[in-house]
């Protein structure tokens, strides 16, 4: 499964593939329209009481991690539209923080990776 990460300000391109919104809450300064997009996944994301608590602390990033791929191993159904876009091709999981290194993208796309390793 190729799956990329992007945010959302970053303009389209011509290999993302599927591009998916990963962020409960719609981007600021974006109008829908002039985002192409595959599908907005608000329940994919992590809930609005996880990311409060972890709040941006690098200290928690590991156990934010843990705790949102629990919560992701518990609905499963919400990654349908990526699993199956991902069958026929790229994907992108885009969002709107602005620490590139510890996002709900990242966290999403390493529990897909995961994933995808255990069923091998």
């Amino acid at each position: 499964m190729r799956v990329r990460i992007k945010r959302v300000y970053d303009p389209p391109a011509r290999d993302d593939g599927a591009r998916f919104l990963v962020d409960r809450h719609w981007p600021r300064g974006i109008r829908k329209q002039d985002l192409p997009l595959d599908g907005w996944l608000r329940d994919a994301a992590p809930s609005g009481d996880l990311c409060g608590w972890y709040g941006g602390v690098p200290a928690r990033w590991e156990e934010f991690v843990a705790r949102y791929h629990r919560d992701l191993d518990r609905q499963p159904a919400v990654l349908t539209p990526i699993r199956a876009a991902a069958r026929l091709g790229s994907v992108t999981l885009l969002y709107s923080a602005k620490d590139t290194q510890r996002n709900s993208a990242v966290a999403l796309r390493a529990y897909l990776e995961r994933d995808e390793r255990a069923q091998a």
